[in-house]
């Protein structure tokens, strides 16, 4: 049976809500702290469509409020399942922005709670680098750099493995200023979960926003020239934890 779910979040920016807009409601923005590339035809009843190659979604905006409120939903599945989003925008004094974000649907069969626990702590990832984002690089548009994890066999634990290879301390903490070895890249941590299923590790260095995704991938936004930038971090990962097990 299909069933219902909602995820919620509130986050302080330390932004103006144009500043916000920009990064939700634009597809230069989205692609500077979400995934990407994405397309965004502003208005209600416009489309907003994410392409990744491997993955596409298409989505109706049903709330344009420039600087305030926008909501879309993806097209539904034969089953009826969605996905929809709403942006709550308010600003603060000195400015900064409370932003609010509600995450509802409808989920297929054998999509439960646990999918639900870890788009949760996705979105915190996310969010936060939205932040970061309007916080340290608004107005630069980004480009996003995705680089899949290989294959593991079950059971395998290469997070240690990644980091060592990194040169990131496997006890890092936000703030611990760090080099990226392979890339000599210099920034500081700004986020950091551990946990069995869910590690994640974010960087901030001064042309970029680097996220390891655990298991499953890198997201990362550069804001300089990202020429093959793809290709160098999916070589580096393959060559790295390709086959081994820790």
């Amino acid at each position: 049976m299909t069933h219902e779910f909602e995820i919620s979040k509130e986050i302080e920016v330390d932004g103006t809500p144009e500043q916000v807009w920009d990064a939700i409601a634009t597809g230069p923005g989205i692609d500077s702290w979400f995934m990407g590339p994405h397309t965004v035809d502003g208005r209600v009843g416009g489309r907003m469509s994410l392409d990744l190659g491997f993955f596409q979604e298409s989505s109706t905006i049903t709330s344009w409020e420039p600087g305030k409120r926008l909501a879309y939903e993806s097209d539904k599945g034969e089953d009826g399942t969605f996905h929809a989003m709403e942006y709550l925008i308010e600003g603060r004094d000195q400015g900064t922005t409370v932003l609010r974000f509600v995450h509802t649907g409808i989920l297929a069969d054998g999509w439960g709670d646990e999918f639900v626990d870890q788009q949760s702590k996705g979105w915190d990832m996310y969010l936060f680098t939205m932040a970061e984002y309007v916080k340290h690089f608004a107005g630069r548009p980004g480009t996003y750099v995705f680089a899949q994890w290989p294959e593991q066999p079950e059971g395998a634990d290469n997070w240690p493995v990644l980091l060592k290879a990194l040169g990131v301390p496997e006890d890092a903490q936000v703030g611990d200023e760090v080099t990226l070895k392979p890339f000599g890249i210099n920034g500081v941590v700004d986020y950091v979960v551990r946990h069995d299923l869910h590690n994640f590790l974010g960087v901030r260095g001064p042309e970029g926003i680097y996220r390891f995704h655990g298991t499953s991938a890198f997201g990362h936004h550069l804001f300089g020239d990202a020429t093959g930038q793809a290709e160098k971090w999916q070589a580096f990962l393959t060559q790295t934890v390709g086959g081994q097990t820790s």
